[in-house]
């Protein structure tokens, strides 16, 4: 009774440790949130509380196994009483309590004690793996956001070069000509449109420019050229602002699909407000890797759940031995006599009671043999699961190793591509305003501009999965 009283203080103590673990640092706004949200899983994750029940449930059969067999009473009346030399025997009364051999019922209740511990580490794995899936899937969600925004400043940048082109179309065909005014008159409206609009209906005032200039006569070619390059320019920045336009409406459908995940491990329901900041920045790895590889082995659940397995497993072995002895049983024999008219004995009408003592003959030895045996292969096997999840999990490790490299490289390489790329947008922008030239290599730089923000945004959250991926694995506690 002491020992299992002191297993639950221990498993709570773990508990309340477990319910500690992985650590949230860098920015921390973030950290909170996050953490608020993991608070809120551990509470309601239904896969978490499936762990908890059984584990509670393991606990149970700890007594049931530690319990002595249930007495036997065996109660026999005669319908017509017995003679017997001293009296009339009317009843015949008979109690017995089996008692295993020696050590039985405790190695059993190691075993169920110690499959419990087990169920215990798979209750702490389904919370870090909850703990995992929350973050990853904020640190999506938080990429999502901010390739959003990425998005929107992009569109911003071409409704900009748009406003430039149409002044650039206004401006270039000024020689005289029957459609001039007409042409004048639909850039004029190409303009006023495009700054209005909030994306993808560019393509509105392109088809305005279109309709307007298409009568122009071709009798001044150099008024046809001019006309004809500052449609071109239009035309190419408004597929540009369509296809942003597109991607902007895929990354929102994605948003919805990452927020009805994040509130599926939280057990919300799908479309519930989920408040993150919109831009993700890098966390901390706050720990010593070469000591990670080495920790790994000794803190994970999985692992110190097949420890006692096979601890328990020991137990059992132990215990099937005994089983193959045999069980004793102590009872008693009470006989209720009446008396007899016809007996003259000085028991006449006196009750008997005898003391009994019975022995199991385990003679049958296949079935203990064969228990041995089962017992044996499921030791050998544990030990074999445990070393095929060791060396998953330093697959594991390596592939989070590298991933966490390679994120870390990445953010410092794109964060200097995007510098500039910005820097030399910025240049490039102004010569187009002022010249009216290089509308191509304008186009193409802003490109790259947006991918180097994507692509950083992108390190940024893979550096930070692998953090998480790494502590998911070692199970390191806050600080």
């Amino acid at each position: 009774m002491m020992t299992m009283r002191i297993f639950k203080i221990n498993q709570l103590i773990a508990l309340v440790i477990a319910l500690c673990s992985f650590t949230l640092v860098s920015g921390q706004q973030n950290a909170d949130s996050l953490i608020s949200y993991l608070e809120i899983a551990v509470r309601n994750n239904p896969t978490v509380l499936q762990r908890y029940n059984e584990y509670q449930a393991a606990l149970q059969k700890v007594p049931q196994v530690g319990a002595l067999p249930d007495p036997q009473l065996e109660l026999g009346v005669f319908l017509s009483p017995m003679e017997l030399i001293s009296g009339n025997q009317v009843a015949d009364i008979k109690l017995m309590q089996m008692f295993p051999w020696f050590g039985v019922l405790k190695n059993a209740k190691d075993e169920m004690s110690l499959m419990a511990k087990g169920k215990f580490e798979q209750f702490r794995d389904a919370k870090l793996q909850v703990y995992y899936d929350v973050q990853r899937t904020g640190y999506d969600l938080q990429k999502n956001r901010q390739q959003i925004r990425q998005t929107e400043k992009n569109l911003a940048i071409l409704k900009t070069i748009e406003r430039l082109s149409v002044v650039k179309f206004k401006t270039g065909g000024n020689s005289p000509s029957p459609g001039s005014g007409r042409v004048a008159v639909a850039a004029q409206s190409s303009g006023s449109t495009s700054s209005g609009m909030s994306g993808g209906m560019g393509g509105n005032s392109g088809s305005v420019v279109a309709q307007q200039a298409a009568p122009m006569p071709t009798s001044n070619s150099m008024g046809a050229t001019s006309g004809g390059s500052g449609l071109s320019d239009i035309y190419r920045i408004q597929i540009e602002m369509g296809e942003l336009e597109n991607s902007k409406a895929l990354l929102i459908s994605q948003q919805n699909t990452l927020v009805a995940r994040f509130n599926s491990y939280l057990n919300r329901p799908a479309q519930a407000a989920v408040s993150l900041p919109d831009s993700i920045t890098p966390d901390s790895i706050g720990m010593n890797m070469l000591a990670v590889s080495d920790s790994m082995f000794v803190r994970n659940p999985m692992l110190g759940m097949l420890r006692y397995e096979q601890q328990s497993l020991a137990a059992r072995t132990k215990m099937v031995k005994q089983m193959g002895l045999p069980m004793v049983g102590v009872g008693l024999n009470y006989t209720v006599i009446n008396k007899s008219e016809m007996s003259t004995s000085a028991m006449n009408g006196k009750d008997m009671v005898m003391p009994m003592l019975t022995v199991t003959l385990p003679i049958y030895r296949r079935k203990y043999k064969a228990m041995e045996t089962e017992t044996k292969f499921q030791k050998i096997a544990s030990e074999q699961n445990y070393q095929a999840t060791a060396n998953g999990l330093q697959t594991e490790y390596f592939e989070a190793l590298q991933l966490y490299q390679d994120g870390q490289r990445r953010m410092k390489l794109y964060d200097n591509q995007a510098r500039l790329a910005q820097k030399s947008l910025d240049i490039m922008i102004k010569t187009f305003s002022s010249s009216g030239s290089g509308l191509t290599d304008l186009l193409r730089v802003r490109q790259q501009l947006l991918d180097y923000q994507f692509k950083q945004v992108e390190a940024v959250t893979d550096y930070n999965t692998a953090i998480v991926w790494i502590k998911r694995l070692v199970t390191t506690p806050n600080p």
